[in-house]
């Protein structure tokens, strides 16, 4: 009997041996298995490149994917399909929070934030969370099923629909109902009007504070007043406009899937000069300073002057734009390797095999370059030497870089002369 039980003792013994063994083991695999994902330091540094920081989002990697990475001046937030919100600094990869937003399968949308929060839609709910603590403050239920994501000013939040609404919510109203703890419940009293046009919206709402721009399947673009909803003007184009709309100090660009884009008046939708390209457009143009960049379905990607809709140069065989230094252009391939474009003229630089990394944000707003696989691996990659963001969209953002004087160099030490020979 004692030797059965000695036997026993053993057995368990070895066992817990074994599973405390294997966790170490475990852990270096996966860390292995990350480290194999990211891009070396070896390959980026061949085209001066540096990983800033990389992490991984929270989501469930059996069930929920990442579907949308969000870019503002501080913050990169990373969607999943199930709904979980990650925020992280987007300069240092600091983690800020996580959150869960609503049911697990319903329809997501891409979020936007403005200077204290960050709103996302999830199935017919719109949330609203704070910033820098993740905090999710209050929810409205929306009218209709939305067909894109939504969009703030200082007074009001728009949402575009599929019935063909855009809905506008007041800001003041959702913070009273808040405070009086009437939300969810009485959503509809924070709705100020509803705009109705006869095919589902497809753009994300622009608003300049006093109009509000977006677009239709029925293939217009539509001004309306921000408080009161009149129709101010709309453009009309021979196909729908799926592309997001792209915005300078004083106009729209709109690319429509009648092979065009237009630059127009954002005051009055006088069009100021269009460009054909050949093919459908349903990506959404980009503006760099001074440079458009338009990516036709099958086109590759075109450069024109903002202000002329000139054509500086064309390159071939490039489906997507990631981002832009002062000297060069970060795109996609069409087997999804990214592409670095020389940007004053479009010369090809080099290729980074990063395929796993599928999930990429189009950042218009600063140098970075923003990564991620389905499964939730974000990876920011910077020129090196770059510790400080160059912002492009909003430069007055910037954080304040003091400068510093360099050291004075300390004067050489004079050597004693030689002896010399006798």
């Amino acid at each position: 009997m004692k030797t059965f039980r000695d036997l026993c003792f053993v057995c368990l013994a070895f066992g817990a041996t074994q599973l405390l063994e294997s966790t170490p083991v475990q852990a270096q695999s996966s860390s292995v298995s990350v480290s194999q994902e990211l891009p070396s330091s070896r390959m980026l540094s061949r085209f001066g490149l540096e990983r800033a920081w990389w992490s991984q989002a929270t989501l469930n990697p059996k069930r929920d994917k990442v579907k949308y990475l969000v870019l503002d001046e501080e913050n990169v937030y990373v969607q999943s399909t199930g709904g979980t919100v990650t925020a992280y600094e987007a300069d240092s990869g600091k983690r800020l929070w996580a959150v869960q937003l609503g049911n697990r399968d319903e329809p997501v949308f891409p979020g936007v934030s403005n200077d204290k929060y960050f709103l996302a839609v999830n199935g017919l709910a719109l949330y609203c969370i704070e910033r820098f603590n993740g905090k999710v403050l209050w929810e409205v239920t929306l009218p209709t099923m939305p067909s894109v994501g939504p969009s703030v000013d200082d007074q009001h939040i728009y949402i575009g629909a599929l019935d063909g609404s855009i809905y506008s919510f007041e800001l003041r109203k959702i913070d009273e109902l808040y405070r009086k703890r009437l939300l969810p419940r009485w959503s509809f009293e924070a709705m100020r009007w509803r705009y109705r046009t006869s095919k589902e919206i497809t753009t994300t709402a622009y608003s300049t504070g006093r109009l509000v721009n977006f677009a239709s399947r029925d293939g217009s673009l539509y001004a309306v007043g921000a408080l009161e909803r009149d129709l101010n003007w709309q453009f009309e184009t021979n196909a729908p406009i799926i592309a997001p709309l792209a915005t300078t100090e004083d106009s729209l660009i709109v690319a429509s899937e009648d092979n065009f884009v237009y630059c127009l008046d954002r005051n009055n939708g006088l069009a100021r000069w269009e460009f054909a390209s050949g093919y459908p457009i349903r990506k959404a143009p980009v503006v760099i300073e001074e440079d458009l960049y338009i990516l036709p379905d099958r086109g590759g990607i075109f450069n024109l002057t903002v202000r002329t809709g000139f054509e500086k140069w064309e390159r071939a065989g490039i489906s997507d734009f990631l981002g832009a230094t002062k000297s060069r252009l970060f795109t996609s391939d069409v087997t999804g390797n990214v592409v670095l474009l020389q940007r004053s003229t479009g010369r090809p630089l080099g290729t980074l095999p990063l395929r796993p990394f599928s999930v990429r944000l189009e950042n218009d707003r600063s140098d970075r370059l923003f990564l991620a696989t389905p499964s939730g691996l974000i990876v920011c990659l910077r020129e090196q030497g770059s510790e400080f963001a160059h912002f492009h969209k909003y430069p007055d953002r910037a954080p304040i870089v003091p400068d510093v004087e360099p050291d004075e160099p300390t004067p050489p030490v004079p050597m004693p002369d030689a002896p010399a020979n006798q």
